[in-house]
This record gives C-alpha cells, sequence and structure tokens, in this order.
C-alpha cells in the first residue's frame, strides 16, 4: 500500500474547539504527524463538552482528535516557549485559532515564528477575520451564523431565523484553513518559502450564502425564508406523505412532467399556475397543496420506488440513528470504529474524501490528555531528567 498523502508533514496544532481541531484531524486522516499542544490539567476545553461523556470523556473532543498526539504544555513559562521553538524549528505547519490579540500576547503569532523557521506554513482559524473591526471579538459558530446572514434565511416565513444544526461555520472554517494549506505547501515545492494562510468562520459562511446572495444582489432585496422549499425552482423541498415527509427535487420541466406522470396528475402540467418554473416558484403554496393531496396517499417509501422509476430526484428525511445504518452510509464507510484508551471501542464519522491509490484512515483514537508528552518530548532530544524537571516545574 502507497504511503498517506501527508506523510512526512509536521504539524504543531495549537487550536482548541472544533474548528482548527477540525482541520488538522483531516490532515491527521491523511497521514500528517500532528502534535497536538493543550494546556495542563484542563486541556482543549472541548474535553469538558457534556453531558453526555464517556468514561469521563467528551464525545465532541473524541469525534474531532483522532489520529493525533497530545502533549501538554505551559506556553506562559519560558521552559515551555523554548520547548514549543523546538518544535516550531522540525515543523511544516503551524495551525492555531486564537483571537488575533491574545496569539500576540503569547508570541506565538506568524512574524514571531517564522523568525525561528522562515519556511513555516502558518494557519490561523478565527471567527471573524485577522484585522478588521471585529477582529478582537469572541468567534463562535451561532455568533457567526448570525453575522453571516445564514440565519436570516434559515427557518420558516412565520418563524423566527433559525440556526444550522451543526456547527457549520467551524467545519467550513477548518475547512478552507485545510484548502490553504495545501495550496501552501503545493507553492511552496517551487519557492521553498513558508507563508500565513487565514480562514474566519464569517468568511467561510458568507461564501456559501450562493443562491440567497444571487437573489440580493438581482434584486436588492432580503430573501424570504422558505423553510424546506428552494427560493429559485419549484417543486423542491420536503413534502408531507402518508406516513411522514418525503425530499422532491424535480428541479427542470422535464423532471416536473415525470413527476406529475410519476403521481397521475398529469393536469397540473397544463394548470396555468404552475406552467413554468417561474410559475411554480411564484404559486409554491398552491403547488405544495396540489402535490400533497395525492403524496399523503402512499408512504414516503411507496412514492420513492414510483419516482425512481421516473427518474425524478427524491429521498427520505433520516433521523440521526437511521443515517448510521442506512445501507449507503455504511457502504461509504461514513461509520468506522476505533479503540480509545478509557472508552474501548468508539464509533466514528468516517473519511468523506474517497483516494483511489493513498486513502485516509482512522488509526488511532483521539489522545487522553498528554498521553504522548514524554514521548514527543524525548523525539525533540530531551532527557527523561529534564521531563521530569518540567514536570515539577508546572511546565508539563
Amino acid at each position: 500500500m502507497s504511503s498517506l498523502p501527508l506523510a512526512g508533514v509536521k504539524v504543531v496544532d495549537l487550536t482548541a474547539a472544533l474548528s482548527g481541531p477540525f482541520c488538522t484531524q483531516i490532515m491527521a486522516d491523511f497521514g500528517a504527524e500532528v502534535n497536538k499542544i493543550e494546556p495542563p490539567d484542563t486541556g482543549d476545553f472541548l474535553r469538558a463538552y457534556g453531558p453526555p461523556y464517556v468514561n469521563g470523556e467528551s464525545p465532541y473532543f473524541l469525534l474531532s482528535n483522532r489520529n493525533k498526539r497530545s502533549l501538554t504544555l505551559n506556553l506562559k513559562s519560558e521552559k515551555g516557549m523554548e520547548v514549543l521553538h523546538r518544535m516550531v524549528r522540525r515543523a511544516d505547519v503551524v495551525v492555531e485559532n486564537y483571537r488575533p490579540d491574545v496569539k500576540y500576547k503569547l508570541k506565538v503569532d506568524y512574524d514571531s515564528l517564522k523568525k525561528i523557521n522562515p519556511n513555516l506554513i502558518y494557519a490561523s482559524i478565527s471567527g471573524f477575520g485577522q484585522t478588521g473591526p471585529y477582529s478582537k471579538k469572541a468567534g463562535f459558530d451561532p455568533i457567526a451564523q448570525g453575522m453571516s446572514g445564514l440565519m436570516s434565511v434559515t427557518g420558516y416565513p412565520d418563524g423566527g431565523p433559525t440556526k444550522v444544526g451543526v456547527a457549520i461555520g467551524d467545519n467550513l472554517g477548518g475547512i478552507y484553513a485545510l484548502v490553504g494549506i495545501l495550496l501552501a505547501l503545493f507553492e511552496r515545492k517551487n519557492s521553498g518559502e513558508g507563508q500565513m494562510i487565514e480562514s474566519s468562520l464569517l468568511d467561510a459562511l458568507v461564501s456559501v450564502l450562493g443562491m440567497q446572495a444571487s437573489l440580493y444582489f438581482a434584486t436588492g432585496r432580503q430573501p424570504e425564508r422558505v423553510g424546506n422549499m428552494h427560493p429559485m425552482t419549484a417543486p423542491y423541498g420536503a413534502f408531507m406523505t402518508k406516513d411522514g415527509y418525503i425530499n422532491i427535487g424535480a428541479a427542470n420541466q422535464g423532471m416536473w412532467e415525470r413527476l406529475c406522470q410519476g403521481l397521475g396528475v398529469e393536469h397540473l402540467i397544463s394548470d396555468e399556475r404552475f406552467l413554468t418554473v417561474g410559475d411554480r416558484v411564484t404559486n409554491r403554496h398552491s403547488l405544495s397543496e396540489e402535490l400533497e393531496k395525492k403524496l399523503r396517499t402512499k408512504t414516503s417509501q411507496e412514492w420513492s420506488v414510483v419516482l425512481d422509476r421516473v427518474g425524478v430526484a427524491n429521498g427520505p428525511i433520516l433521523d440521526i440513528p437511521d443515517t448510521f445504518s442506512d445501507p449507503q452510509v455504511l457502504h461509504q464507510e461514513m461509520l468506522q470504529e476505533v479503540e480509545h484508551p478509557k472508552c474501548g471501542r468508539i464509533k466514528q464519522i468516517g473519511i468523506p474524501i474517497k483516494m483511489s491509490r493513498t486513502p485516509g484512515s482512522i488509526r488511532t483514537a483521539s489522545p487522553l490528555l498528554g498521553q504522548h508528552t514524554e514521548e514527543i518530548l524525548t523525539e525533540l532530544g530531551y532527557s527523561i531528567g529534564e521531563i521530569e524537571q518540567m514536570k515539577e516545574d508546572k511546565v508539563l
């Protein structure tokens, strides 16, 4: 088997919570050596998130730190900074998600660390950016979701703004940082130089406003919330059936006509309210009522068989347990398991990036706090006596 694509890339991980750890976890999945530096005693504050806990470990932390090693280090101490600098000298990448003012106070900013390693690739993930009026503002995911405009277009017209049910800003901020790191690694092969990469939760969420931004750009007006429907085509969304809901995406004229034929409502094709995409968008509420009259006569599964047969995009709306027992999800290996030193066998979300020759892999579970401290320090050239002294001095 070929080596993992990021084998040999050394990463100093100064991140906490989700955006940074998600970024570095993907790197670790594909073979990077990721050494996670955590404060002694407390560690990454995500370790405390719960309940529930699994044998005292936060399931949230367990999900975003696999394939990494954990080193505890007091960066406010002179000796702790000496250890960090020794790590940075041999590193390819440093990733951090401190607020900008905090990293300058700790002297772990790019300008400080590139003096130690001029070829360093340094990635900063923040809530709102490294400069500007909001740069010092604490930036957690729901705050960024609200300020990005995303919440204003999520939910139903008669309800309030709604956040996405997962920390999508954290995840996207981490992914964009990863893209920047990979671009910088690629560019460094030509220039031999490192550089700084920035991503923020706000930028990431604004970047995916997509069709809602295009509506605003075209009209100058705030797009309305349309619930589970699509703002620019219809029928496209969730519809009630006999036993629940089904998603239907009749995104073009041909699919619309096949939908009507499959449901046995061919008369709607010539209905003046629904002749074109524009007509169907304008009259989406009446359209939903007409379709649901028929859809409520059969179960979601029965209609799915019909719609698959006539070539109309559709799918069930699964809850989380159903998702992780779905045959396609299992086939794609998006549910995996790994052995944890305290928790035993634990479940993990699989790796979404598939590679034919050098696929990523889940090799180790998220580490215990400081689990690899002595191992990493020994690799850096510290003796057992020096390590014991650092423990006594509260450096570790």
